[in-house]
């Protein structure tokens, strides 16, 4: 029950964060705002959302009178979707699929980076990606020695994305980018905050281990976590001192 919770949780969150004010007031697609654990996201007046095998669009330019639009088939194990500019990161158990939404109503598959099968929440920040895969679930191959790890992925060329480096983890689920922090939720094993001022070398500079982790979402400074136990608020105003704000509890 605290799982589905969760999910409800995120999804709300998602939803509320995936489309963000522009400087002249008007209503412009979120960029690495939304959480990781997402399954379905806003860009401009299209909703997408997915199920376990496919990608379906919805428009909604009339929100009082949503137009169901066209259904991409994408194979068993699609988990999560993620928005960053005029790309959209889906997560399945065996890749990350890249799809190009510059025409929004007609998504364009640029690329399939693909991995073990695993658990595969994703975000993205500039030219790169962060993945994480984690053992222990019903979505991996059970038992793969390594599978709990950070992908660190460039996709300065959509079409032919590619691994820099893995960081290994402990149980990693959901996480956030902005700027030179990357949030990541390690489940039972607390929230780790990393600094990826060189991502190739990233350092980590916090880990709460008394809180158990879901998903995260950054924004403006305050970091949204999802949990078993509730809803929390971090600020990171200062990531040298990462302050709990409020906390939500689930009954």
């Amino acid at each position: 029950m605290n799982a589905i919770k969760n999910l409800l949780f995120t999804g709300m969150l998602a939803g509320l964060a995936a489309c963000q004010a522009s400087s002249d007031g008007s209503i412009s697609p979120g960029a690495g705002v939304g959480g990781s654990m997402a399954r379905f996201t806003v860009a401009g007046d299209m909703l997408y959302t997915v199920n376990s095998t496919s990608l379906q669009l919805y428009h909604i330019a009339n929100s009082a009178n949503p137009v169901k639009g066209d259904k991409i088939r994408l194979g068993f194990g699609v988990e999560t979707i993620f928005p960053y500019g005029k790309n959209l990161f889906i997560g399945t158990q065996t890749g990350v699929y890249i799809f190009d939404i510059t025409q929004p109503a007609s998504p364009k598959k640029l690329a399939l980076y693909q991995h073990i099968m695993s658990c595969d929440p994703v975000v993205a920040q500039g030219n790169l990606a962060f993945s994480t895969l984690r053992s222990g679930t019903a979505c991996r191959n059970g038992g793969i020695v390594g599978a709990n790890v950070l992908d660190v992925i460039d996709f300065t060329n959509p079409s032919a994305p590619k691994l820099l480096k893995s960081y290994p983890m402990q149980n990693p689920h959901g996480l956030g980018v902005d700027g030179n922090l990357l949030f990541v939720s390690e489940g039972d094993y607390g929230l780790k905050v990393l600094d990826i001022t060189d991502p190739l070398n990233a350092k980590e500079i916090a880990w709460f281990k008394d809180i158990k982790t879901y998903d995260v979402i950054p924004n403006q400074k305050v970091l949204i976590v999802t949990g078993p136990d509730g809803l929390f608020q971090y600020s990171y105003a200062n990531p040298k001192d990462i302050t709990l704000l409020s906390k939500l509890p689930i009954e």
